[in-house]
């Protein structure tokens, strides 16, 4: 059925409560009843190098059933019960598909980002109590294997690490050549090693174990990345069900095939994507072990899209931006659309993208503690752009807002916290850490998101900023708090305000304000030297510094950010106004009710179309003074 606006959805929620939608019990459950549908249909396909004639590897659902049963089969013989937990550290390939559906039927499922530091991953597996974790076998080019095995080093839970050996999917004379270069070098640990792939080539096919029907966590996704910590979010069944089912009931069916170079740690590629696909039936392509940072997988997108006969592109914004430079250079009449989430997406790059490649974009909202999906702008109706759609069945978005009287509802088009109440919410449980769990939710069942947005007269959901303070740099969180924290160490600095300033490419970048103490002196450039240095992560280094008399502070001694930002914008638009050679400058900048932070611009007899072709890949907007 046609999916094109609040009247589909509302009519789809009329037709019965979520409890009595007819949908499996469990994530094994979802798995045979797509395999009893489509038993020869592709599942999914995974290609080490970019190329549109490269090696491939192809599942299909009967095949994948298979060997999703002998991966949990393996691990229950290696001890993995319900509440034990299987972590795996990889990048993109077929194992981690199995380790991911395998982990969640035998115990838990943990993804773990492999682009953490040793003591990040450690601190992970510490907090999950990790018994197992699958990771590379060394291999050139990448240190995921030695990372991973300092990681273990410091978690004395896990007693097992199962590798596997990327060899497999390269042919002549690569196949040859890499065992030969591949580094030598292997941490000492107490941990068992075992060959992934080998271990479950000796495991039936048929479950060895009761799939007992009962809902239960099934999942641990961590959020950020940028923290000493990163919280760990509880996903159980019932949630990544739910993500499956909209997926199909909303758009996907078993003739769709998803473009996929998104990372398997991340929740949009496993709860969304590869669950969507489980859910209806439809093909998923993950390319490369590095997604969209894989080389040549910009150069060969749209071959790849031929390959395949792609019907949908998922993507994010800074892919988005570098996929238009390529020309098209293949058939690509297959895609029906490309998905864009993470991050907000540039009015001009939607724009240029949909003009330069003929594909519609449409633009979604999730997140971790929700299991992931939130609301989508209806690929069969109105497509608001700026907007991050309606909500989807089932889920129900409250904007709330501080009062005299307390937390209240807002009005439309109000701004106000975006709240969010669905099947994916795991309600009093979001966080494996009960203390994380305090004040996270309005009116007993409302996660409360840390977003701040409005929704429009026509129910469509609009985000204006983030309570938190978040920097999301290129769809990847950024706590502003592991800047603040190292610029606090260097001597001379008294107080430290980190935000995310406008990027054309990444839509935030990281920058700092800092206030020197009394007598204290350091240059910007000092201090950038220092932040490299000090935080640990690339990303998350500030790519510029300015240091003020004083910063500017709440009443009661906060730092207040608005006018750190309203500092960026002004810095950063005029900056590229200039180097466009346009005459117009920042005049000051307003918090507008509806769309947040807006550069008014001083127009100097600059035309809105020279200011357009100027600031059209900024995510903030901004009007004639």
């Amino acid at each position: 059925m046609p999916y094109a606006g609040m009247k589909d959805r509302n009519a789809i929620v009329a037709e019965m409560p979520w409890a009595e939608r007819d949908v499996p019990t469990t994530l094994y459950g979802q798995l045979s009843e797509t395999t009893q549908k489509f038993p020869n249909h592709k599942a999914i396909s995974y290609q080490i190098l970019s190329g549109p004639k490269d090696k491939s590897e192809t599942f299909t659902w009967t095949q994948l059933h298979g060997k999703v049963t002998q991966t949990a089969n393996m691990l229950r013989g290696l001890g993995i019960g319900p509440k034990d937990v299987v972590a795996y550290v990889l990048p993109n390939c077929n194992e981690t598909v199995l380790t991911l559906l395998g982990g969640a039927v035998a115990g838990i499922a943990q993804p773990i980002n492999p682009l953490l530091d040793p003591e990040q991953i450690a601190s992970i597996l510490r907090e999950t109590g990790a018994s197992i974790v699958v990771t590379l076998r060394p291999f050139p080019k990448t240190d995921v294997a030695e990372k991973t095995a300092e990681a273990v080093k410091m978690a004395p839970g896990v007693h097992t690490v199962l590798e596997v050996d990327l060899v497999r999917y390269l042919t002549p004379p690569k196949s040859w050549i890499v065992p030969l270069i591949r580094p030598k070098g292997k941490v000492e640990n107490h941990a068992k090693y075992l060959n992934f792939n080998a271990e479950i080539d000796k495991q039936p096919t048929t479950l060895t174990f009761e799939d007992v029907q009962e809902d239960r966590v099934a999942f641990y996704f961590h959020t950020g990345g940028t923290t000493g910590m990163p919280k760990v979010a509880q996903h159980l069944y019932s949630g990544a069900i739910y993500n499956g089912w909209v997926g199909a009931k909303t758009l996907l069916s078993a003739e769709d095939v998803m473009l996929c170079p998104l990372p398997l740690f991340h929740v949009m590629a496993c709860q969304v994507m590869l669950m969507g696909a489980v859910a209806s039936g439809a093909h998923v392509v993950f390319p490369t072990p590095q997604g969209y940072r894989g080389e040549g997988v910009f150069t060969n997108i749209w071959k790849l899209v031929e390959r395949y006969k792609v019907t949908f592109v998922v993507s994010v914004p800074t892919a988005l931006a570098a996929t238009m430079q390529v020309p098209v250079d293949a058939d690509i009449s297959s895609v029906k659309t490309a998905f864009s989430g993470s991050a907000p997406l540039p009015l001009e790059l939607f724009r240029r993208f949909e003009k330069t490649t003929g594909m519609t974009i449409v633009e979604g909202y999730g997140m971790t503690e929700a299991t992931c999906l939130v609301s989508g702008n209806p690929v069969d109706g109105e497509k608001k752009i700026g907007s991050i759609g309606i909500p989807f069945p089932y889920t129900d978005v409250k904007i709330v807002k501080g009062s005299a009287e307390g937390d209240i509802e807002a009005r439309v088009d109000e701004i106000g916290e975006i709240c969010v109440s669905n099947p994916g919410v795991y309600v009093g449980n979001t966080y494996t850490e009960a203390e994380k769990n305090k004040d996270l939710y309005y009116d007993g069942s409302y996660l409360r998101t840390g977003d701040l947005g409005r929704v429009d007269a026509d129910g469509y959901l609009w985000i204006t900023g983030r309570s938190k303070d978040l920097i999301i740099r290129g769809g990847h969180n950024i706590d502003p708090a592991e800047i603040e924290e190292a610029l606090l160490g260097h001597p001379a600095v008294g107080f430290a305000g980190a935000i995310g300033q406008p990027d054309a490419h990444s839509g935030e970048l990281p920058c700092a304000f800092v206030e020197l103490v009394e007598g204290g002196s350091v240059t910007p450039e000092e201090l950038i030297a220092y932040c490299k240095e000090h935080v640990k992560e690339r990303a998350a280094q500030p790519k510029h510094i300015k240091i003020m008399d004083e910063l500017p502070k709440t009443a009661v001694g906060k730092i207040f950010k608005p006018d750190l930002r309203k500092d960026a914008i002004t810095r950063v638009y005029d900056e590229a106004l200039s180097g466009a050679g346009v005459a117009a400058r920042v005049d000051h900048v307003i918090d507008d009710k509806k769309r947040g932070l807006v550069a008014m611009l001083a127009m100097n007899g600059a035309s809105d179309g020279d200011v357009d072709a100027a600031l059209g890949g900024f995510t903030r907007p901004w009007d004639p003074v």
